[in-house]
């Protein structure tokens, strides 16, 4: 057995609801299993979905204020006032002040722009900043991606005389800020079609309606951030990502070659991954770390050598930032499991004195990742007696509205249900602990604390091939509320498997199912070469790709996860170092067995653990899911009535014999004969003496000699005294076979031969039976158990 790291949560679309889609869309099954898993039913709404073009986007005028914002801002080029773009240190912001800027731009306005500094500003709108923007003569503030929250920031704005435009996706609060216009797709007073955008969607359209026209050069800025900022890519979203990635492959912006060159990727080869994991950290490491204007710089660049020297500016503070992230993650993590933060929280808050607070939100998705509760984790500053951090949360804890009932000590807060980041006095860190622990208590069940994973179909070995991956392909791109598919191969078998990497912590298999072949790869799964053994059928998650090599392609899963309900036979007869297979046994949930004193005495100094010693005058031990065989039984029952009472998930058979007999074999009848004849003509023979010298002239081993002496005596052919054999007289003719200790050995042989011997399939053939069903009589149980 082999347990999953997640509770595995499968969709099993409805058949004809498949064939439906595959049949009107001509798409393989596993394309339209995936479409169907869903919510995909409608073949016109899929189309839709699949084939979009330019009517999917809105009017740009359907946002409210925007036709105040479009005549205000064009009144301050008309007048030529200085505009400023005011934008956020994230990868979203960066994008939108540039997207903004651009449009400006090509308007001839007489524009600038300042994003905050982490540090000294904190996020949204800052007084700093804006009153210097008054110094400087600047007559409109337009923000992106940020502003709904600057309520304050605003008013003083207003009071010193400037205009300001809003243009913000974030969850708004019930007080909205005294802004001329507030463009917003979630806008309590609007009715735009589509609440998801993000602020460089905002961006956008703004930008549309200024320009009067679709700025489709722009879409490859939108892609960025609208992927960076993990929104619905359902939409608008979908549309802006699709012509975005479309415009990266080809676009000829210096900024998109430096990006490509300094991340080591093919520019035609770009997608949503490329993004999301190679642009989005770098560009978004330039705000956690220091200034977030080079990367507007970056974007507004029209010189490769220039665009080249800003994208190494991102990369190094990307490299800094993970170097940071690492250490940071290690602390924190040591704060959870010394019980700093409360045993068994349902909420993790974790603070400490000079902690990085640009990277505070990665570690919180660290936190989140290995414990699986919301995590907030503060930066603190005792000078200025506040902390200063950002949240990740689970599925079933709105963070947003949990934080918004504590606004009595979280002054300046704002985010999302998932995400959000804080500032509190550091006074109140234990009080907003306490808070939503009881928040969470109430809020979150025992189910909803446990991780779950999301597999969208089940996929059959006969369903994958290269067409059928192309096609999966083609439904992205994936991201939030359509994200990357999971599939599952459900109960295959593993032909081949070994462990692969410098450091042996992969694992390469071949996959199974008949005739059907499938090879699969898992990073970071190299444990699975000694969990998983030959004979069992195991369940796969992971993704689908190709792998090409030497111009042959080849389908290929790649593997995140594995579990098997079947028991499981590990081998380890033979392996004499001890330490080669007990460091992988989970010793608590292992029950050490064996069926011989001499066993106990010789392994309960290797292996530091209890051994029970299993006998007819003793109970067996109550279960536990695993059992190690360190010795084979004197009788097959005695193994049978183990097996019953246990039902091992896993067993690991060792059967350690000191003296095997089964290749020494049982001596003859004519050895039996010529045996008995020499002793017959000395009436006493001291066998001790001289069994080496007697063992040479016949060829036998000394052992056999004094097996048979055994039987002799056992038969009453023989009196053994000190080592003196002496001839009885010949009483009732007896066989061999009636001898006790002739049966033993004859059984000893056979068990040998069943299960020290036989080969491995042989070997769990024979749990398999005795597994399967009860072969031990009740009434025979009683005297084992």
């Amino acid at each position: 057995m082999i347990e999953s790291k997640k509770r595995w949560r499968m969709e099993r679309p409805d058949d004809q609801i498949v064939q439906h889609l595959q049949q009107e869309l001509s798409i393989p099954a596993v394309s339209a299993k995936l479409l169907a898993s869903r919510g995909f039913f409608d073949v016109n709404k899929t189309k839709a979905f699949l084939q979009m073009d330019e009517s999917s986007m809105h009017d740009p005028f359907l946002l409210h204020d925007m036709d105040k914002a479009v005549a205000r801002i064009k009144q301050a080029i008309a007048n030529e006032e200085l505009i400023l773009v005011y934008g956020d240190y994230d990868a979203d912001g960066v994008t939108s002040t540039s997207v903004m800027m651009t449009a400006l731009q090509q308007l001839d306005a007489h524009v600038t722009f300042a994003i905050p500094n982490r540090f000294i500003d904190g996020y949204g709108p800052s007084e700093r900043l804006f009153k210097e923007a008054f110094e400087d003569g600047v007559n409109l503030i337009i923000t992106v991606d940020n502003g709904i929250s600057g309520i304050n920031e605003i008013q003083m704005a207003k009071d010193l005389g400037m205009d300001v435009i809003v243009t913000d996706h974030h969850e708004a609060g019930d007080i909205l800020p005294p802004a001329d216009a507030i463009i917003h797709p979630r806008h309590p007073l609007g009715t735009y079609p589509f609440g998801e955008l993000a602020g460089v969607g905002v961006a956008f359209k703004v930008a549309h309606a200024l320009l009067g026209e679709i700025p489709k050069e722009l879409f490859e800025l939108v892609a960025i951030g609208t992927v960076a900022d993990l929104v619905s890519l359902h939409d608008e979203n979908r549309y802006f990502v699709q012509e975005g990635i479309k415009q990266l492959r080809s676009s000829s912006r210096p900024a998109i070659q430096a990006l490509c060159q300094i991340a080591g990727t093919e520019q035609n080869q770009i997608d949503e991954e490329t993004i999301g994991f190679l642009f989005g950290p770098r560009i978004n490491a330039l705000g956690r770390l220091a200034e977030a204007a080079p990367g507007v710089d970056l974007f507004l660049s029209t010189d490769s050598v220039e665009a080249m020297a800003l994208a190494k500016v991102l990369d190094s503070h990307n490299k800094e930032r993970q170097g940071i992230v690492s250490q940071m993650t290690e602390e924190a993590i040591a704060m959870v499991e010394s019980g700093e933060v409360g045993l068994d929280p349902h909420v993790i808050i974790v603070a400490k004195e000079g902690w990085n607070p640009g990277v505070v939100g990665i570690v919180a998705s660290r936190l989140v990742e290995k414990y699986y509760r919301p995590s907030i984790v503060l930066g603190l500053d005792s000078e200025k007696g506040i902390a200063k951090g950002s949240a990740r949360s689970i599925e079933g804890f709105h963070l947003y509205n949990e934080l918004a009932k504590n606004r009595d000590i979280l002054p300046h807060f704002g985010g999302h249900p998932m995400a959000a980041g804080m500032t509190l006095a550091i006074d109140d860190v234990a009080d907003l602990r306490q808070r939503l622990q009881e928040q969470a208590e109430a809020e979150l069940t025992e189910a909803d604390l446990q991780p779950i994973q999301q597999i969208d179909i089940s996929i059959s070995l006969d369903e994958i091939d290269l067409v059928a991956i192309e096609s999966l392909k083609k439904l992205g791109p994936f991201g939030m509320d359509f994200p990357k598919p999971m599939y599952c191969i459900e109960r295959v078998n593993i032909s081949s498997m070994r462990k692969i990497g410098a450091n042996q912590n992969h694992v390469k298999m071949e996959l199974s199912d008949g005739p059907q072949v499938l090879d699969a790869v898992g990073f970071s799964q190299g444990h699975l070469a000694d969990e998983l053994t030959p004979g069992v059928a195991v369940s796969f998650i992971g993704d689908l790709q190709i792998n090409e090599w030497n111009g042959r392609k080849k389908p290929q899963f790649m593997i995140t996860d594995a579990k098997t309900d079947d028991w499981q036979l590990y081998d380890i007869r033979g392996i004499r170092q001890v330490n080669r297979w007990n460091q992988m046994i989970q010793a608590d949930q292992t029950i050490y067995m064996a069926f011989d004193k001499k066993t106990v005495t010789h392994f309960e100094s290797l292996l530091n653990v209890d051994i029970t010693l299993v006998s007819k005058d003793q109970a067996l031990p109550s279960p536990k899911p695993y059992i190690v065989l360190l010795d084979i039984p004197q009788d097959e029952k005695m193994l049978e009535a183990v097996l019953t009472h246990i039902q091992p998930k896993r067993i690991y058979a060792h059967f350690f014999a000191s003296d095997p007999t089964y290749f020494e074999g049982m001596p003859s009848r004519d050895h039996f004969k010529w045996y008995y004849g020499f002793l017959a003509k000395r009436p006493s023979f001291d066998l001790q003496q001289n069994v080496n010298e007697l063992a040479k002239h016949k060829g036998w081993s000394t052992s056999t000699l004094f097996f048979m002496t055994e039987v002799f005596f056992d038969l009453g052919f023989v009196k053994i005294n000190n080592g003196r054999i002496d001839i009885q007289e010949a009483g009732v003719k007896r066989d061999l076979a009636e001898s006790e200790v002739y049966q033993s050995r004859e059984q000893q042989m056979q068990l040998e031969q069943k299960l020290l011997y036989a080969p491995y399939m042989e070997l769990r053939q024979w749990f398999d039976t005795r597994l399967a069903e009860q072969t031990v009589p009740e009434e025979e149980q009683q005297q084992w158990i």
